[in-house]
């Protein structure tokens, strides 16, 4: 079961995030449809050239701007319990002026990170004076430590995604392409609980190398290693991504070597997670392995990248993040190490920072898995 909205978006997140942009010298957030609006409001609208945006002053009672056809859905999402107003427009109506005349002078607005920019110029010319910021800038906090109800959201996409981990030996067969292992797979998540696929890698053989491939008409071959990275979106809207290595029969020599590597270098960097460590001495934990054993020009990427309602978000498992951890915080890590031209491996949990140390949302087992 999914946890409940209310719990994923409560009642209190506007006043909290309105509170958020006092503190950081706006006068306003503006929020279109993506993941900012579903995290404040729980609504989960649809990107089109007509103008949905909720409005967050400093001070002052927020309120939700949707063309008129798209009210009834804005009033059966969760936003309806938040007890905003609704402000529906029409198509002759211009909603950028009305938002302008609604806030009054204003000199600093936060956008949606993910704003069209068509949409952030026709406010720009509603709001001449106004510099514009990312909304990034205030919601990140907020964002970043997940909710105990958010965890569980993130626990029960876990276990979705693992589920689908346990079948892919039955998929993978050599003669047959990664596209029509990656299809099964597609249909697996869906079947796991997820309400969409998000992405599906099968990387075999030379393919593993490149940490993003793309699916191709390649044919598996017997003891080639293959790479599966894959993830959707939960119908609470929390992202699932998890990824596991794979060999078709017997490994080869140098590749059995360097896994044992990677699984090292995973394991330090999971162990290392706890409060007030850095991000980026996540990313050394894991580095400094795989470098030790002589593969650090092949560990090519970041340790991890945040996640939620996004696959990819704040906070980034990297060198150069010194912000440290704390409570709430929920990341991969996923070091990998790929050989150009040969293949490549990569092993990836969910981690979420608890209050002394960091617990895996992801359980399936990190061994190299062999399958016939």
């Amino acid at each position: 079961m999914s946890p409940e909205p209310s719990g994923l978006y409560p009642t209190t997140r506007p006043a909290a995030v309105s509170e958020a942009v006092d503190r950081a010298g706006l006068d306003a957030l503006l929020l279109t449809p993506g993941p900012d609006l579903r995290y404040v409001t729980g609504y989960d609208a649809l990107p089109l050239e007509r103008l949905t945006c909720l409005v967050v002053p400093a001070s002052g009672e927020p309120f939700l701007m949707v063309p008129r056809l798209e009210l009834p859905a804005a009033e059966h999402s969760p936003a309806s319990r938040l007890g905003i107003e609704f402000v529906a427009w029409d198509e002759t109506d211009d909603p950028f002026a009305e938002v302008a005349n609604r806030l009054g002078p204003v000199a600093r607005v936060g956008l949606a990170d993910r704003m069209w920019a068509m949409q952030s110029l026709r406010f720009r010319a509603a709001m001449p004076g106004a510099e514009q910021v990312l909304a990034g800038s205030v919601l990140r906090e907020l964002r970043m430590r997940k909710s105990p109800e958010e965890k569980a959201a993130l626990a029960e996409a876990g276990a979705a995604i693992d589920a689908v981990h346990t079948l892919v030996p039955q998929l993978l067969k050599a003669g047959r392409t990664e596209r029509e292992v990656g299809k099964d797979i597609a249909e697996a998540i869906v079947d796991a609980g997820h309400a969409r696929v998000d992405f599906v890698i099968v990387g075999s053989g030379p393919n593993g190398a490149s940490p993003h491939a793309e699916l191709t008409d390649r044919v598996i071959r017997p003891g080639e290693p293959v790479v599966v990275d894959i993830g959707g979106v939960m119908p609470s809207g929390y992202c699932s991504d998890s990824t596991r290595t794979y060999c078709v029969g017997e490994p080869p020599a140098d590749f059995t070597a360097y896994y044992e590597v990677l699984k090292r270098a995973q394991e330090a960097a999971c162990a290392h997670v706890r409060p007030g460590v850095s991000c980026e001495s996540v990313d050394a934990a894991a580095r400094e392995v795989i470098a030790e054993a002589g593969y650090g020009e092949y560990f090519i990427h970041r340790t991890g990248h945040g996640i939620g309602l996004e696959t990819h978000e704040e906070p980034y498992i990297v060198a150069g993040n010194t912000e440290e951890m704390r409570p709430g915080f929920a990341f991969s890590v996923e070091p990998g190490i790929y050989l150009p031209g040969r293949h490549g491996a990569r092993i990836e949990d969910i981690v979420v920072c608890g209050e002394t140390a960091g617990e895996r949302m992801n359980v399936t087992t990190r061994d190299l898995v062999v399958v016939d």
